[in-house]
């Protein structure tokens, strides 16, 4: 479980890692809290000859809100810092709760939310020893050539005999925040123009296995903004895992709901996690719950669309009928929540 060699480089500004990410460009990799990236180079899943600590730029932990303005909130943030920010409880409730399932605490002491953004998509074939990978001769998204395996380097064991890569992604608080419409803000390279750009989240993802999110290898995720707009809207966030703490989940279910007095919706949004390559929106939530109320028949229809959007297969040591099920469940649940949270 040794990591392989690498240099280490330590920017203390945003525009100098950058220059260190242009200048090495695939060579190089970013680690900042270290609670995915360190078991992958321990796993042999990568081998980069420079390892950028960013750890060092302190603006980025910053965390800001206003009702003008919205939550802003650093990439470097901790997970630990955004549980513990009465802000958040109060006004992001489903935020508040998907951070706070992430792992267990001292890996929310260490993790950051650009890094819990940015993980690594998983798959129960992907995410084993360096033997175990050798002995199956690699797979699409990491390619081991093995000359007594049958399809070396092409072979996706999810699907076999597919050329696309099913690794999921696994990640908690990417739901929550595509629930609250939240947007993110990239630094890069100024030769290439402007040096900040920003977009949704849910532009973010690629819903690739291997190609997972919208960062080039020259740029780095610096902030996250949540609109003024979506304070105080109740939220719940379900997940399922094998254990109740560290594990990553093989299902997650977002809600943020926005409720009047009487009860009526008058707007929603509902995003999946972990049966897909990338956190998804039901996009069909937002038109069938506003300006109704809540009814077993809605909740349903909303649930059943949910397992319809989400694909889980087996890239877990769950089976995919479990998750389906589960996510149909987690939905009705969250929603269930909102509504009585709401009201």
């Amino acid at each position: 479980m040794t990591m392989p060699a690498f240099r280490l480089e330590r920017p203390r500004t945003v525009a100098e890692a950058v220059r260190l990410l242009a200048a090495r460009g695939p060579e190089a990799m970013i680690v900042a809290g270290g609670t995915d990236v360190v078991p992958n180079l321990q796993m042999k899943l990568f081998a980069p000859q420079v390892l950028v600590d960013i750890k060092g730029l302190r603006e980025l932990t910053a965390m800001e809100y206003s009702p003008d303005r919205g939550l802003r909130i650093g990439a470097l943030a901790t997970l630990t810092a955004i549980h513990d920010s009465p802000v958040v409880r109060e006004k992001f409730p489903v935020l508040w709760q998907a951070v706070g399932a992430i792992a267990g605490p001292l890996q929310r002491n260490m993790g950051t939310l650009g890094g819990n953004l940015c993980l690594e998509t998983r798959c129960v074939w992907y995410n084993q020893s360096y033997f175990w990978r050798k002995s199956l001769g690699g797979c699409l998204k990491h390619p081991m050539p093995n000359k007594y395996a049958a399809h070396p380097d092409t072979l996706c064991h999810v699907a076999p005999g597919g050329k696309f890569c099913w690794a999921a992604w696994s990640g908690d608080s990417a739901p929550a925040l595509l629930t609250l419409d939240a947007e993110v803000e990239i630094a890069g390279p100024a030769s290439r123009g402007p040096s900040t750009r920003r977009l949704p989240l849910a532009q973010f993802y690629k819903n690739d296995g291997m190609n997972r999110i919208a960062l080039g290898r020259d740029e780095l995720l610096t902030w996250i903004h949540v609109p003024a707009s979506m304070a105080g809207r109740r939220g719940a966030y379900h997940k399922l895992r094998i254990r109740n703490s560290i594990d990553y989940p093989l299902a997650g279910v977002a809600v943020a709901m926005d409720v009047d007095a009487a009860g009526v919706c008058r707007d929603a949004r509902v995003a999946l996690s972990a049966v897909n390559p990338a956190p998804l929106p039901v996009p069909e939530a937002a038109e069938w719950l506003a300006g109704q109320r809540p009814s077993p028949e809605l909740v349903e229809r909303v649930a059943h669309r949910a397992i319809q959007i989400g694909k889980p297969l087996t890239t877990s040591h769950s089976t995919p009928v479990y998750r389906r099920e589960m996510v149909k469940l987690f939905t009705r649940r969250a929603l269930e929540q909102a509504w009585q949270a709401a009201r």
